[in-house]
């Protein structure tokens, strides 16, 4: 089977499920690549063994030689430390930001024509970290978060309302994170605007619940954050690409004038397919809409200027 190559550099519980999905969807041959010895290998055996059960044809390798990302057609970056209870993404930033810069070096010397997918949190930073390391276009290199945020929004409305998840659509755009901005005028339960079945006020705590989606989890999980539904959405996003699918979907992308906001990495509806990012797709928003996701983009400027100042210390 001539399927394409996609390397997942990090095997903890988001970049498994990403391999795992990958494979069980006919997507990729895979390469799972972590720095702790024997894990990416034990759970490459793992997967493949799940084969003949699944069915699935696609090969699953691990490894901690990143000389392994020769030939990818993508690159997943999930390596990174998780959120603890308590702790906040900005916690984050520097020690991610010391595993995520060396990575996309690495991947710009080994594999110069790779796309890069950032799952690593703080997400918007980490993506400007990686296009700023990496070297490639903006088209090159993207942040998975919208899709998360997009479908807990739409899980939490189908949830409430005992409707199948798929009759809700929405879509959210801005930070991962805090300030985060759902677009209630994208949000539709069978074609039909949510504010005909739940009042203001409800809509207002199912967003703020959506907001807050990430910390919830981690206080329930005690140990660990989400992973099943941000490998989800990973591969949501890498099918677009490797299939060449054209779909637009909310992206965390370079912004050079779209939405008047430059020199920022911004959760947006971008359109994906086999080059990267496409395009991006400017909906009309709400003079509030527009507002938070400028809110939003001040923040993540804020956070770049951090993250210059230890640049020299992220180095390897």
């Amino acid at each position: 089977m001539n399927l394409p190559r996609v390397t997942v550099v990090g095997a903890g519980q988001v970049g498994a499920t990403t391999a795992h999905l990958l494979a069980l969807k006919g997507l990729a041959q895979v390469t799972l690549i972590d720095v702790v010895e024997g894990l990416a290998k034990g759970k490459a055996l793992d997967l493949s063994q799940a084969a003949p059960i699944e069915g699935f044809s696609a090969t699953i390798q691990g490894t901690t030689d990143y000389g392994a990302l020769a030939g990818s057609r993508l690159v997943v970056i999930t390596a990174g430390l998780a959120r603890k209870p308590g702790m906040s993404r900005e916690d984050l930033l520097a020690a991610n930001a010391g595993i995520v810069g060396p990575i996309a070096e690495r991947v710009a010397a080994l594999a110069p024509d790779a796309l890069i997918l950032v799952v690593t949190n703080p997400l918007d930073l980490m993506v400007a970290l990686a296009l700023q390391r990496s070297g490639f276009t903006r088209q090159r290199v993207m942040g998975m978060a919208g899709v998360l945020d997009t479908a807990r929004l739409r899980a939490f409305i189908a949830q409430r309302l005992g409707v199948p998840p798929s009759a809700v659509q929405a879509m959210v755009l801005g930070s991962h994170g805090d300030l985060m901005v759902p677009l209630r005028g994208s949000i539709t339960v069978n074609g039909r605007p949510v504010t005909e079945r739940l009042p203001p006020a409800e809509v207002d705590r199912v967003l703020q619940r959506t907001k807050d989606g990430g910390a919830e989890l981690v206080a329930l999980l005690k140990q660990g954050s989400a992973f099943y539904a941000p490998a989800s959405g990973v591969v949501e996003m890498a099918g677009a690409i490797l299939q060449d699918r054209h779909a637009v979907l909310p992206v965390c992308a370079a912004l050079q004038g779209e939405y008047g906001l430059r020199e920022v990495c911004l959760g947006v509806p971008a359109q994906l397919g086999i080059a990267g990012v496409e395009r991006i797709v400017e909906l009309e928003l709400t003079p509030e809409e527009r507002a938070a996701l400028a809110a939003a983009a001040e923040q993540v400027r804020a956070g770049i200027k951090n993250l210059a100042s230890l640049q020299a210390t992220t180095r390897p």
